[in-house]
């Protein structure tokens, strides 16, 4: 593009300084038929060609002043882009910042601002969803490898300690016994020990009459079996009525230790020791770091092999939620309308907060460029067409200087 311009620049320039020289050959010319054969047509050329002269050389000195000195002289005024660079760059900020960055020209372009709209019909396009998707699995899968293993399960097994640590497991404890209580549980465990200790007890009348004849010798003299058969049928009596009363007297002294224990569990000291004693010696910090470990390698395997795949649940769920983003920012009018006046007050406010930093950067910039190199960027944008400047100077002089002959003429003959 910079070669057709430049080409383009080098073009009008050779058209331009042709068009001077043929009013030269054409003038000297004309000088020397009028010498030895003096034609009136001649002094009319004479005076075109004479006057386009001075308008070609006006115009060249004037476009030429604007990017560099005239012929390498430096009179006074040329080369003003290069000189007047800094200038150039402080009115083109202000310029800038008066003109552009005030209430009256920015408010009906921000009017316009559809930000809403313009999403939705983005997202709701294939390629943009799948461009969406593919790049947040990338910054995901980037942010995952580039991770430091050790410094993130540390920090889970760090806060997973400081987690169980504060668990109240005393209290748990106490709410579970409260919960089999409230629950009839225990009473439904009562029920099953029972028929089991009257079995156990049917089934052992050896061993037990043993016992007591090893601890009463003189029963066994005189009637142990009978005493024991009493005895065992005395407590077999006792336990079917325990197991037939629901509102047994010992259902209710059981009931009523188990809610001692439980407040006990509560509210004791020695159990919270306990239950942290119990903590510190089955959750040590180094089995939490290891399972902290495996399961963080664990995890990012699973996620990373998610993003890898195109149907995976979470693919799936990021393409949902773009599809729903897209949805709601084109029925959802009232969400519609919240996003594009926030938007808009915001850009509104950011354009007008930082008119003056842009007024300043633009400044600054043109400060920092090369004044030659700026010069010779701006001849190429703009320099084919001030050739144009060069040749109606030339026509336009040949012509003034063509009436003015003739006025003169008409006059003054």
């Amino acid at each position: 593009m910079a070669i057709d311009k430049r080409q383009q620049l080098r073009k009008h320039k050779f058209i331009a300084t042709g068009l001077f020289v043929v009013m030269v050959i054409t003038y000297f010319l004309m000088v020397y038929g009028i010498k030895y054969s003096d034609a009136a047509w001649m002094h009319y050329v004479k005076a075109f060609s004479e006057a386009g002269m001075v308008g070609a050389l006006a115009d060249w000195f004037a476009v030429t002043a604007l990017f560099r000195y005239p012929m390498g002289i430096k009179i006074p005024h040329t080369n003003l882009i290069e000189n007047s660079k800094n200038a150039i760059g402080d009115n083109l900020g202000t310029f800038v910042t008066e003109n552009f960055l005030t209430p009256g020209t920015i408010r009906p372009y921000i009017n316009k601002l559809n930000v809403a709209d313009f999403i939705s019909d983005w997202l709701n396009q294939p390629k943009n969803k799948l461009l969406i998707t593919t790049e947040i699995n990338r910054l995901l899968s980037g942010i995952l490898y580039k991770m430091d293993d050790k410094i993130i399960s540390n920090l889970f097994a760090k806060k997973g300690k400081e987690a169980i640590d504060n668990l109240p497991f005393e209290v748990f404890a106490s709410k579970g016994l409260e919960y089999i209580i409230e629950n009839n549980e225990h009473n439904k465990l009562i029920n099953l020990i029972i028929p089991e200790a009257k079995g156990y007890i049917e089934n052992n009348r050896g061993a037990i009459y043993d016992k007591v004849v090893e601890k009463q010798p003189l029963l066994g003299l005189i009637g142990g079996k009978s005493v024991t058969n009493q005895l065992i049928s005395g407590i077999t009596s006792f336990l079917n009525d325990v197991e037939e009363n629901e509102a047994h007297e010992i259902r209710n002294e059981i009931t009523r230790k188990l809610f001692e224990v439980s407040e006990e569990l509560r509210t004791s000291d020695e159990w919270k020791q306990k239950f942290t004693s119990l903590k510190n010696e089955f959750i040590s910090m180094e089995k939490i770091q290891n399972y902290a470990n495996d399961a963080w390698l664990n995890l990012k395997k699973e996620i990373i092999l998610n993003l890898e795949n195109k149907t995976s649940v979470l693919n799936t769920y990021i393409e949902k939620n773009i599809d729903e983003l897209a949805h709601n920012l084109s029925t959802d009018q009232q969400w519609k309308d919240k996003i594009n006046s926030f938007v808009k007050q915001f850009v509104y406010k950011l354009a007008l907060r930082n008119s003056k930093e842009v007024g300043t950067i633009i400044s600054t910039t043109v400060e920092n460029w090369d004044g030659k190199e700026l010069s010779e960027k701006l001849e190429l944008e703009v320099g084919k067409d001030l050739q144009y400047i060069r040749i109606n100077g030339t026509i336009v002089g040949g012509l003034v200087g063509l009436i003015i002959y003739i006025v003169t003429e008409f006059i003054f003959s």
